[in-house]
């Protein structure tokens, strides 16, 4: 039970020793009598009777450190808060470096309604703790008092710590979606009300038209807000990228020449030159296409897009070594990328190695299908929320 494991790491031999002065030893007697038999419970896994035990020693001792921080442990976790709380608190004003406890105070004291109190206790330790599942559980209570006060940047600076000790950790993933998007909306907001014809105005709009798969309203936004200010960085590439997918044959041929542009504004745009030679391969031109990938990866070593173009390139050129190399290395740091696992099945086909081309092909259709599945629920969400805006107009 985590309870006891909790407790076993707050154990403070020698507390008790301390306590035990001179002409009075029929109090420290009884202190270590009780502790002993309370330590004996727990290792039995009898809280109830522990918790006894404890209170005992506090009744000839009331400022035992162990009792108090012990105590307050055991009733948090049966949910008594309200008797956890001077515990717990006595414990840290004794010794203020007990982090652990310090956590457990400050949810307890959330559960109480102190919630400033909770604020201060939470934040003071949250990147302090070791132990991940305290941080963990201390990051997410600390999360939800940053949230409830509109404090988004706090939340999201709590998120990040919490993304180092458990980046797969469903709660915390979640957590980073709820705080990343609000804080997405509230920039948008502000935005939209200091400078509502500006550029980067116009680039928020294409950028959620983009999500919304609007390619041709994208489109629109995107010249826009290059119409406002020229100089808007990245806004030559992310027009390009908007022209390249689109449907219409025409816009698509546009993609080109805002690539180029967008590598004359800035050579070190890895993301631009690796997409020329996207063009340069489906144009067959591989000579030029592996000099793109070549110089995107000379400015970023781990840009998926240039290892996988590039290895698309060698694999042509029947170099398939070179190009399971790159195509290993990109899975090695993104297992989940789908395109990846595609090609370096075709590169094992190549290479008459059936296994582990039907592995690869395993893989791809894995990810395939979830990420399918992630764009269905996203876009089951989307229409969701525009019925309910409907219906709000409606009802109005």
């Amino acid at each position: 039970m985590r309870v006891f494991s909790f407790l076993l790491l707050l154990a403070m031999g020698g507390v008790v020793a301390d306590a035990a002065q001179a002409g009075v030893d029929s109090v420290a007697q009884q202190v270590q009598l009780h502790e002993q038999r309370a330590h004996q419970l727990l290792n039995e896994t009898k809280p109830e009777l522990a918790i006894k035990e404890f209170a005992a020693v506090l009744a000839v001792d009331p400022h035992n450190l162990d009792a108090q921080a012990n105590l307050g442990v055991l009733l948090y976790f049966q949910k008594d808060y309200s008797a956890a709380e001077p515990h717990l608190r006595d414990a840290i004003e004794q010794k203020p470096d007990l982090t652990k406890i310090r956590a457990l105070l400050g949810m307890c004291e959330r559960r109480i309604g102190k919630t400033d109190a909770a604020r201060a206790d939470l934040q003071a330790v949250v990147d302090q703790l070791q132990e991940p599942n305290i941080r963990l559980e201390a990051g997410l209570e600390l999360i939800e008092i940053y949230s409830a006060s509109q404090e988004l940047e706090k939340a999201a600076s709590v998120v990040a710590i919490l993304r180092q000790g458990a980046p797969t950790d469903p709660r915390v993933l979640y957590a980073a979606y709820r705080i990343y998007t609000d804080l997405a909306g509230e920039a948008m907001l502000d935005l939209s009300v200091a400078a509502s014809d500006s550029g980067q105005m116009y680039q928020v709009m294409a950028h959620e038209l983009v999500r919304e798969r609007d390619t041709a309203g994208a489109i629109a936004n995107y010249r826009k807000a290059l119409a406002a200010d020229p100089n808007l960085p990245g806004i030559h590439f992310e027009l390009a990228e908007a022209l390249h997918a689109s449907p219409d044959l025409k816009l698509r041929a546009e993609a080109e020449e805002q690539y180029k542009l967008a590598v004359a504004v800035n050579s070190s745009d890895e993301k631009a030159v690796a997409r020329l030679g996207d063009l340069a391969s489906d144009k067959g031109d591989l000579d030029s296409a592996a000099a793109y990938y070549k110089q995107a990866l000379a400015l970023a070593p781990n840009d998926a897009d240039a290892a996988i173009g590039l290895a698309h390139v060698y694999s042509e050129k029947n170099e398939a070594a070179s190009a399971v190399a790159l195509l290993e290395q990109v899975i090695a740091a993104d297992p989940a990328n789908v395109l990846a696992h595609y090609r370096l099945s075709t590169v094992y086909r190549k290479l008459n190695r059936p296994d582990d081309a039907k592995r690869e092909l395993e893989a791809y259709q894995k990810y395939k299908d979830i990420k399918e599945k992630m764009r269905q629920i996203y876009k089951a969400l989307r229409l969701g929320t525009e019925q309910d805006e409907q219906q709000d107009k409606v009802s109005k």
